[in-house]
């Protein structure tokens, strides 16, 4: 089965004590690339997170992953008293006040004015057991991320086959009239050659002239071409239907399909069977854009 690069993919689950969303997006990209936004504390998480998107998630593609944790009921810091400080502090406005016998209006919210009394504390977090925590929520996603990957393959594998069928449809096209070319080319040929042994009042020698007709109509042919076509045909239908990355092994699938039809085109002089090369390399050129976007 198929599947594509492209995909979104969202997971939330709420404990007692805690919430946990994890958001995927994935686009195209010829090799694996993943950048995950964690908070802080859980910086630690971020290789095995990756590790873990890279066997289940996406094994071709630009990942950005997105992984919230908000506690509930709990700070995450605590407000203290720099009490050395404010010691300090309040022993020099008792003294600015009797030295210079200024009016009393020490107040608390007179001296919380001044910042530098107060400290934040961060209360340290035990987060060692929240992988898993976070590995359940990022399976979620990728479930949602990878159901859209599937059915965005199966739209792209159905688009595929239906191009590939047009190509194949060519080739009949282009065996029928490459056979009926080589045809009338051995024929007109055999005229020639026979209308020049005759001016010249030579007899014809049957079997070079047979020779002659054989090595160009040879040169002409383009069965064998047309045969490793059907047999990249038959490989591509069964690399659609294998359940592993197909991406990589289309794209050389689709140069090997250039290569016959460029031959093709090179071996026939027909504008009949010109344009049919034409429409192939259309169709092939389609489908290679397609294959940017699958794994």
């Amino acid at each position: 089965m198929l599947k594509s690069m492209t995909a979104f993919g969202r997971a939330q689950i709420e404990w007692e004590d805690k919430t946990v969303t994890v958001e995927l997006r994935s686009v195209n990209s010829r090799y694996f690339d993943c950048n995950v936004k964690l908070p802080r504390a859980y910086a630690a998480f971020e290789e095995k997170i990756k590790a873990y998107l890279q066997k289940n998630v996406l094994s071709r593609g630009k990942l950005d992953v997105s992984v919230s944790v908000q506690g509930k009921g709990t700070s995450v810091s605590q407000i203290a008293l720099d009490e050395d400080y404010l010691a300090g502090y309040l022993a020099a406005l008792a003294r600015l006040r009797d030295n210079y016998g200024l009016k009393d209006d020490i107040s608390v919210m007179k001296v919380a004015e001044n910042r530098d009394v107060f400290t934040v504390v961060k209360v340290e977090e035990d987060v060692s057991e929240d992988y898993a925590r976070i590995e359940e929520v990022l399976a979620r996603a990728a479930a949602d991320h990878g159901a859209m990957r599937c059915a965005e393959g199966e739209r792209i594998a159905k688009d595929l086959t239906e191009k590939v069928e047009n190509i194949r449809a060519l080739t009949k096209k282009i065996a029928a009239r490459s056979a009926e070319e080589i045809a009338a080319y051995r024929e007109k040929l055999e005229g020639r050659l026979r209308t020049v042994l005759a001016e010249h009042a030579l007899v014809p020698d049957e079997g070079r002239v047979l020779t002659e007709c054989a090595v160009m109509a040879d040169r002409l042919a383009v069965d064998e071409e047309l045969v490793r076509l059907d047999s990249h045909f038959a490989a591509f239908a069964e690399i659609l239907g294998a359940n592993e990355p197909a991406g990589r092994k289309l794209d050389f699938l689709m140069q090997e399909m250039n290569r016959e039809t460029n031959t093709i085109g090179s071996k026939c002089s027909s504008a009949v069977i010109a344009a049919h090369v034409v429409d192939i390399k259309c169709e092939l050129e389609k489908i290679r854009e397609q294959i940017q976007n699958i794994e």
